[in-house]
């Protein structure tokens, strides 16, 4: 699938799940959990312990279901090797332009994370595909209906304290998606094995979001 058709199915679906350090023994549990629900995009953060390979496994595993990305990535060399592995996307905290670039250069998903409308310019002008508004609870689901009247051309992604309480809003109030971290992939149900919560509200995100864009 080219990069595209990557990006459409990512902004389809509206959830990119956010995987924090997870467990090599759950990491499988989770995808498929999440995959269940509905997700179509999984980050695993670089900071997790053997995440090119976790990379590699859900790529293998699930790669004609969902797509699967790294996230926390803060320099181009990182953005290399976890696209090296299989990552379909990088998603990023930070405004880094060679990342960007390296991203572009082979073809995959670049999510930037910015703040204000002259980062959101800056990272869409070098190239970037979605844009990340992070942090998207403390700048508010408000912040992101502001942005659409000079910017609403520019794809936008809150994420960062997205919860099924504001899930919706910023739907409506522009986000082509949204990034979830804990309100969706919850530590407590993954430590005890409750998979099944995870499917049951990924739907609920998937519910809300349809149901907003309508």
């Amino acid at each position: 699938m080219n990069k595209l058709a990557n990006v459409q199915k990512l902004k389809e679906s509206g959830i990119v799940a956010v995987i924090r350090r997870p467990r090599s023994q759950d990491i499988q549990h989770i995808a498929h959990a999440l995959v269940e629900g509905g997700v179509g995009a999984l980050e695993i953060t670089v900071d997790t312990p053997g995440v090119f390979d976790m990379i590699a496994s859900l790529k293998s595993s699930f790669g004609g279901r969902t797509l699967v990305g790294a996230g926390t990535v803060l320099d181009a060399e990182t953005a290399k090797i976890a696209i090296q592995a299989g990552a379909d996307f990088i998603f990023a905290p930070i405004l880094e332009l060679e990342t960007i670039r390296v991203t572009n250069a082979y073809g995959k998903i670049s999510i930037p994370g910015v703040m204000t409308p002259t980062e959101i310019v800056t990272a869409y002008r070098a190239g970037a595909d979605l844009i990340k508004i992070f942090p998207g609870n403390a700048l508010g689901t408000d912040y992101m209906k502001e942005l659409q009247g000079p910017l609403g051309h520019i794809p936008m992604m809150p994420t960062g304290g997205v919860t099924l309480d504001n899930a919706a809003q910023f739907i409506r109030n522009g986000a082509v998606a949204i990034g979830i971290g804990g309100s969706l992939v919850k530590k407590d149900a993954i430590e005890a094995g409750r998979y099944e919560e995870l499917t049951h509200t990924a739907k609920q995100f998937a519910n809300l979001i349809q149901g907003a864009r309508k």
